[in-house]
């Protein structure tokens, strides 16, 4: 290191020099008011700093308020806040009392034995007085106020809330039109953008940073729609709710999170872009909550040692691993093992593209998939329907449960033998497996709508059991073909070692009768 910085300063040095005699060279031949004219232009003395955002942020504060709510204290030994612990101060700091008084009333502390009040920003979005800001903000509120920049401060009712996207929707009545700011488009923001972000930092009322986007696309695991902004304008506890800016004043992100050890800004913040931020929101004025698409299928991420199989060039898109009955798609559109690449003109690089792509697509109108079939890309249409809500997803779930057995004597049930099958391990990946039958279906815990061949132990040593194949699996199908003997899957994974395939591509159900896709070697 020590060698680089010589040899930039060597490079530096030689530069000066040159220039310096060049310029003495062409002085000697021009006049000294012509060359002391070329010295000023030559070498500009900065008289001020980065340009200012002062009018910028002058236009704007007027439509970011402060949200202040109360709400029921939690019950001994829960937290009464977000998980941010309050700073340590050194005593006699200049806001101890100010810090103090902040994070007693946020844990509940003296004066607050049953209500704790709780405070984060917001903005105003029409000025009728329809107010944005986080979930997390005012959940649980028995009363929500909302203070202005002029000092007013008026009733907030909740107009609707998003858990899923941490965003809330309050509606306030003004006396006369609020100043509001409107949603700009986060899709063209790039990595090295300026923004602002407005809000009430630790209570402290209307405050402005500045900062850049250091990152998009960020999944912080925060819910399953996630695809942050990630700034490190400074961003602390109390600007959950409020707007990140960009420079011509227009809304591209709600700032919702920080990483922070200490609960303080440490420049790494997250924001909520408009992208998904606008339908929410727009949803939630409209109807007083989401109405998201839905495709009705189970999905898992392409993994490197899928490519093969899958005859793709790199790990993309996101693979149908089951099909819901009853789903928009459950007509043969789609198949397990297709994988999705678009959808509406959207590219699904990953997973969790496909899932927050359909949230947001328009529901019960044809859209145009891409799939990859069988190494074949083709365009299929789907139509979506809306998402049910988790109520009746829960009454599915205990219908199928319900299903009555199938008698021991029936086809599906004692008649296909609850003993291992004599078959060498090696022919089938080195798994002791069995055909269901109600016995072992009861012992595993396996449910009746899952049929195939049951794993009755899976060595450590095997290749299986590191692609994560344990007891009580079921092996549904094997390179996209139906199972349910143990000789049927043993005829399966030797037909794929006489065609010289290196995996063996196996659905495989948990106990849950979930589905997944695992790709095992062969060899």
């Amino acid at each position: 290191m020590k060698a680089e910085q010589n040899s930039i300063g060597g490079v530096a040095a030689g530069r000066v020099l040159a220039l310096a005699v060049s310029a003495a060279v062409v002085g000697a031949a021009m006049p000294a008011s012509v060359w002391a004219q070329a010295q000023n232009s030559a070498v500009t003395k900065p008289d001020h700093g980065p340009e200012s955002v002062a009018d910028l942020a002058e236009s704007l504060t007027d439509a970011v308020v402060n949200i202040a709510i109360l709400q029921n204290a939690k019950a001994d030994g829960e937290e009464a806040d977000q998980g941010f612990p309050s700073p340590n101060l050194p005593d006699g700091s200049p806001f101890q009392d100010l810090f103090d008084d902040y994070f007693k009333k946020k844990d509940g502390g003296s004066g607050s034995a049953e209500k704790v009040s709780s405070l984060g920003s917001g903005f105003v979005i029409d000025p009728a007085g329809y107010i944005v800001t986080n979930n997390h903000v005012i959940e649980g509120a028995t009363d929500i106020e909302v203070n202005f920049a002029n000092g007013s401060k008026l009733k907030a009712k909740l107009v609707g809330a998003d858990t899923k996207t941490d965003l809330a929707v309050l509606k306030v009545e003004p006396k006369k039109p609020l100043r509001f700011v409107r949603f700009g488009e986060s899709r063209k923001m790039r990595i090295g953008d300026w923004v602002m972000a407005i809000g009430n930092p630790f209570g402290l009322g209307g405050s402005v940073s500045v900062g850049i986007i250091s990152a998009r696309n960020r999944n912080i695991n925060a819910g399953p729609y996630d695809n942050f902004i990630q700034t490190d304008a400074a961003i602390n506890r109390g600007n959950s709710g409020g707007p990140l800016f960009n420079m011509h004043g227009e809304v591209i992100g709600i700032n919702t999170a920080i990483i922070s050890p200490t609960g303080g800004s440490i420049g790494i913040g997250f924001a909520v872009p408009t992208e998904i931020a606008a339908n929410v929101v727009n949803q939630l004025r409209l109807y007083g909550e989401t109405r998201r698409g839905w495709l009705g299928v189970r999905i898992q991420p392409v993994t490197d040692d899928m490519i093969e199989t899958l005859k793709l060039e790199t790990a993309r898109g996101a693979l149908i691993s089951g099909v819901i009955k009853g789903g928009p798609v459950d007509n043969g559109v789609l198949k397990i093992g297709d994988i999705v690449l678009k959808l509406d003109g959207f590219d699904v690089n990953e997973m969790r593209d496909l899932t927050r792509i359909v949230a947001e697509s328009p529901i019960g109108k044809p859209l145009d998939m891409v799939i990859l079939r069988d190494g074949k890309e083709m365009t299929v249409k789907v139509t979506l329907a809306r998402q049910p809500d988790e109520e009746a997803k829960k009454k599915t779930e205990e219908a199928a449960a319900a299903k009555p057995a199938p008698d021991a004597g029936s086809a599906d049930g004692a008649d296909k033998g609850d003993k291992p099958v004599d078959l060498d391990p090696a022919d089938t990946l080195g798994l002791t497996v069995a055909a269901l039958t109600p016995e072992n279906r009861k012992e595993l815990k396996i449910p009746e709508t899952v049929e195939g061949v049951v794993v009755l132990e899976a060595p450590e040593d095997t290749e299986a059991y590191a692609k994560g194949v344990r007891k009580g699996d079921v092996i549904v199908e094997v390179a996209q073909d139906f199972v349910d003997t143990p000789e049927q899957l043993a005829e399966k994974l030797a037909g794929l070692k006489e065609n010289d395939r290196r995996n063996a591509y196996l659905m495989i159900a948990n106990a849950k009768g979930e589905l997944r896709l695992v790709a095992v070697p062969l060899e």
